[in-house]
């Protein structure tokens, strides 16, 4: 049986010199948190794990280890989280000898806490750690989808030594790996290779840039409504929001809408991992950066306490829950098929599959009123074009 304890530093930070809140109202006070008089027991009662990963090798960003601690002591200033989450800090997880002992113990940890249906949200660290998030999923044989709210597509053309800008050549090359289909919200075009672009288009990856997110926000709540692992890298908010950074960018999400699209995934059903990277206290002013990763935490779990699990009841028919649309559209030779929550309003397209059972692709109403203009809905296209393979 493994023991936590043994992967795991108890939490240690200095408190605040002063609090706006009282002590019954902060974000410590409704949660379990491991420190050197409350040892790590029975983790299966929680449903949030948080765990630091204080390791900033294998990235240029070295700075980036330091990121946890300063994180946590910004997230234990804020409010506690509505309701009863249930969650548990961990405290840090011990660096290996090697980064590669890193990967392989945090790819252990993430195994452990998705068996015992525990949700793991990590604090990092660089973005290099996101290999061993594809390791224990892959050992769980779970075909995921990655979404990364991140100005960079991590990828790299060249045979270049794994660091936390090519962690993507990483998985793909890993034959053993279960990684589906790729997501990036909120990339730069003057930021990336135009061939990665083209290659990951090629894919069917679905890549929008950070006009289009900003012009239209809430379109992107399906797409973490469909991913499985969700990653943020704080350099997709703009530098005057965060600083604290390796390669911050004048452009970016502002500190709202960078929150806003954390609640998107804190509301996810499907989603099985959380991840925020690449903040670096060293280049930080008056905690600005450590500040809003807080708040961009706070969000993503006060969206989790109030998530619906609806995707595995939508192939219940006679649950009254659920309104089911045809529209026929003139170059498609089967209606499209809509699905519509009664409860949450949020739209889904119906595939069949090989298998005889339906799948379900999360879609906005606006795909739904595309449809009905006799327009076929990307969403529909990329889906299928990937069920082809």
């Amino acid at each position: 049986m493994v023991d936590l304890n043994d992967y795991f530093n108890p939490v240690s930070i200095e408190s605040p010199d002063f609090a706006y809140l009282n002590a019954q109202a902060g974000f410590p006070h409704n949660i379990t948190i491991h420190t050197d008089n409350n040892p790590l027991k029975d983790i299966s009662k929680y449903r949030i794990a948080i765990v630091g990963i204080p390791d900033g090798r294998n990235s240029p960003n070295a700075g980036s280890l330091k990121g946890p601690d300063v994180i946590r002591g910004e997230l234990y200033k804020l409010a506690k989280i509505p309701g009863k989450p249930k969650i548990i800090d961990l405290g840090n997880m011990k660096q290996g000898v090697t980064f590669n002992d890193t990967i392989a113990g945090l790819s252990d940890i993430l195994t452990l806490l998705i068996q015992e249906n525990v949700f793991p949200v990590i604090i990092g660290g660089s973005s290099a750690l996101v290999p061993a998030l594809d390791k224990a999923l892959s050992h769980q044989k779970i075909n995921y989808t990655l979404t990364a709210v991140d100005p960079r597509i991590d990828y790299n053309n060249e045979k270049k030594e794994p660091d936390s800008f090519n962690y993507l050549n990483t998985i793909i090359n890993n034959h053993k790996s279960t990684f589906a289909h790729y997501i990036n919200i909120g990339y730069q075009t003057y930021l990336n290779d135009q061939q990665v672009i083209n290659r990951f288009l090629r894919r069917r990856s679905e890549l929008v840039r950070i006009g289009d997110v900003r012009q239209a926000i809430y379109l992107t709540e399906p797409l973490f409504r469909d991913s499985d692992v969700t990653i943020f890298d704080i350099s997709a908010v703009r530098q005057s929001d965060a600083p604290g950074t390796i390669c911050p960018s004048p452009n970016g999400f502002y500190g709202e809408e960078i929150c806003l699209l954390s609640r998107y995934a804190g509301i996810s059903d499907k989603l099985k991992i959380f991840g925020l990277f690449d903040v670096n206290p060293e280049y930080d002013i008056r905690s600005q950066t450590s500040g809003l990763a807080a708040q961009i935490l706070w969000f993503f779990l006060e969206g989790f306490s109030q998530k619906q699990y609806e995707t595995p009841a939508l192939s219940i028919s006679n649950s009254g829950r659920f309104i089911k649309y045809h529209v026929r559209v003139t170059d498609l030779e089967d209606d499209l098929i809509f699905v519509k929550s009664n409860l949450t309003d949020r739209w889904w397209i119906e595939l069949p599959s090989e298998k005889d059972l339906n799948i379900y692709i999360a879609c906005s109403h606006e795909d739904y009123n595309k449809a009905n203009r006799n327009e076929v809905p990307d969403r529909w296209v990329n889906a299928t074009e990937r069920l082809k393979k």
